[in-house]
């Protein structure tokens, strides 16, 4: 078995929350400046996203309770208790940043190969 530079916490946090390397990059640039209240279009300039696909990305973040929207703008959901967690995860996609993204990567086409075996049609024998 090989090791891994991400920390069990880290993985689940990824797992359970990150559908998507973008929505990962936008959690960070929103926890890295909380103070900042970022609106589609300079979160999408930022991340080289069209306006609409960040709006989608902040919509995201914010429905899962890791952004907070005010007006057009979105911030860090710093009353979160993740705020620690997501500390860990810049950090470590700072260092590895190619395990995470491989990680997110792998979740991603194992959840989109169950939803799409669930509507195949089997064969009656």
């Amino acid at each position: 078995m090989v090791a891994s530079n991400v920390s069990e916490e880290v993985r689940r946090f990824l797992l359970s929350a990150i559908p998507s390397v973008p929505h990962l990059e936008a959690l960070l640039l929103l926890h890295a400046e909380p103070a900042r209240g970022w609106d589609a279009a300079h979160l999408g300039a930022r991340l080289y996203l069209d306006a609409g696909r960040a709006r989608q990305l902040l919509g995201d973040l914010a429905q899962a309770g890791l952004a907070c929207a005010t007006a057009d703008r979105f911030r860090f959901a710093s009353e979160s208790s993740l705020g620690a967690v997501v500390d860990e995860v810049a950090r470590t996609y700072g260092r590895h940043l190619v395990e995470v993204a491989e990680l997110i990567h792998s979740t991603r086409d194992h959840k989109a190969q169950r939803f799409a075996d669930a509507f195949r049609l089997r064969k009656d024998s």
